[in-house]
């Protein structure tokens, strides 16, 4: 008889690390799958499913009342394992397509290739100017690139108007196109 998900984890955790190549065998193509969906190639869906397992793992070690305070790890309590894998699968792929929009509108504005090392260049470029940004429009600019706050969230966090927010934005966005171009 198959063990469950739970059953496997706790083995995991007891120290038995074959419980853990178990469970990724059992959702690597199911996850896999998920995730070539949103890629659309295999060495991207082959990157970002290796991601997933990879925070799998990371969140499955952390102690549980770290996992249970954070939110990050799997809580039995909170729903079935599958649930919890799946998240993290579309999340990880909601962030690859954040840097893949964020690369080709870079791209499309600079004519830049489909190069490693130009991306790489690229997002250097970036950090640097933000760097010389005030650091109110560098907070507006992370929590809502980074963070994935939107104007409202973002407003409430700083105690600011929205319209602030707005505005800092905007105004973020322009000073970074002054500091590339």
């Amino acid at each position: 008889m198959d063990k469950t998900d739970q059953q496997i984890i706790s083995d995991y955790l007891k120290g038995d690390n074959k419980s853990l190549e178990i469970l990724i065998k059992r959702y690597l193509r199911p996850i896999y799958g998920f995730v070539y969906k949103y890629a659309g190639n295999v060495q991207e869906a082959e990157d970002i499913t290796q991601d997933v397992f990879i925070k799998v793992w990371r969140n499955l070690k952390k102690p549980a009342l770290h996992r249970i305070y954070s939110g990050a790890g799997f809580n039995p309590k909170q729903g079935s394992f599958k649930t919890w894998i799946f998240s993290i699968a579309k999340n990880t792929c909601i962030d690859w397509l954040r840097k893949k929009k964020t690369i080709s509108l870079s791209e499309i504005e600079t004519g830049e290739s489909d190069n490693f090392f130009e991306h790489a260049s690229i997002s250097q470029l970036l950090e640097s100017a933000t760097e010389k940004l005030l650091p109110k429009y560098q907070t507006v600019l992370s929590l809502y690139y980074n963070d994935d706050l939107n104007f409202r969230e973002i407003a409430e966090r700083l105690k600011e108007s929205p319209n602030t927010v707005k505005s800092r934005h905007r105004r973020a966005l322009i000073m970074l196109k002054k500091n590339l171009f």
